[in-house]
């Protein structure tokens, strides 16, 4: 398959990452689909691009003209089969939930054109689990895009032994499409680069808070202050969502039996309280309500 066969991509799951990924693509020039189960989503969706977008074409950082042309390029749907039907390139972006992608995969790989790749944003999930469901285990790849997707120049693209060179290939090339720039791990592992870099930062801070060497917010200013980073591990955490982290956790912990990748007791808390971060306006930290910024 050649990069220029490569016309319409289909994103699954309009949420956070998902609405944000099909504006890239959109940007880019491929006519996109979003597809979620729930119009309010779409509906949601539309109105948070419609807000960013705004704000870029005021900061100038696309014209008017190139904006309208990327919506023109954009249309939302609650029907799956009309969602792929014509696409040549899906997103999955749903929810971190190993069964529900996988039942996802399988629905997709009745639906859709024999050719057609299969990339899964999953942070963590390794494309083979996903993949095995299907019947085009050459064809499915991961693409994960790093939150939020329209400020975050940065995928991973990650093969499996299954996983084609054409397919890793034809993924990049989607990637340098869009803007963004493009990561190929040849192996796949539990957590890819990024996300394992993280989790052993991220174990350590809440280590350290867990056993009262010092508050949650010492540790984030310690970590900005003396490390420079632009922000510290529990606000990653309140940032990515903290339901988000607690699936992570679980998912990793199925995979390797480690007592080290259990969900933390502080995580737990809070996703038990219902308190999951930025999103619900309470994390580890208290916020006003207010959309994410372009």
């Amino acid at each position: 398959m050649r990069t220029e066969s490569i016309q319409h991509i289909t994103v699954v799951g309009a949420g956070q990452m998902g609405h944000q990924i099909a504006m890239l693509c959109a940007i880019g020039g491929y006519e996109t689909v979003i597809q979620d189960l729930s119009q309010g989503a779409l509906h949601d969706a539309k109105q948070k691009l419609e807000t960013i977008m705004s704000r870029w074409e005021r900061k100038g950082k696309l014209t008017k003209a190139a904006i309208e042309a990327a919506f023109g390029r954009l249309t939302f749907t609650t029907d799956l089969r009309e969602a792929v039907k014509e696409t040549d390139f899906v997103i999955e972006a749903i929810v971190e939930k190993l069964d529900v992608k996988r039942e996802l995969f399988k629905q997709l790989d009745e639906l859709a054109n024999p050719n057609v790749i299969f990339a899964s944003n999953s942070s963590t999930i390794v494309n083979s689990l996903i993949a095995e469901v299907t019947n085009r285990k050459e064809n499915v790849v991961n693409m994960h895009f790093f939150f939020p997707p329209l400020v975050m120049d940065c995928v991973e693209v990650v093969k499996s032994d299954a996983t084609s060179d054409e397919t890793a290939r034809l993924t990049m090339e989607v990637c340098e499409k869009i803007n963004r720039t493009a990561v190929l791990l040849n192996k796949e592992i539990s957590g890819f680069i990024a996300n394992r870099i993280l989790g052993a930062l991220q174990r350590e801070a809440v280590y350290l808070y867990e056993n009262g060497y010092a508050s949650f917010e010492d540790i984030d200013l310690i970590c900005k202050k003396a490390l420079s980073h632009p922000i510290g591990p529990f606000e990653l955490m309140d940032l990515s969502g903290i339901d988000v982290v607690n699936f992570v956790m679980r998912q990793r912990f199925e995979e390797t039996g480690d007592p080290n990748d259990k969900p933390a007791k502080c995580v737990e808390e809070r996703v038990n309280k219902g308190d999951l971060g930025r999103k619900t306006g309470r994390g580890f930290y208290e916020y006003a309500k207010e959309g994410v910024k372009g």
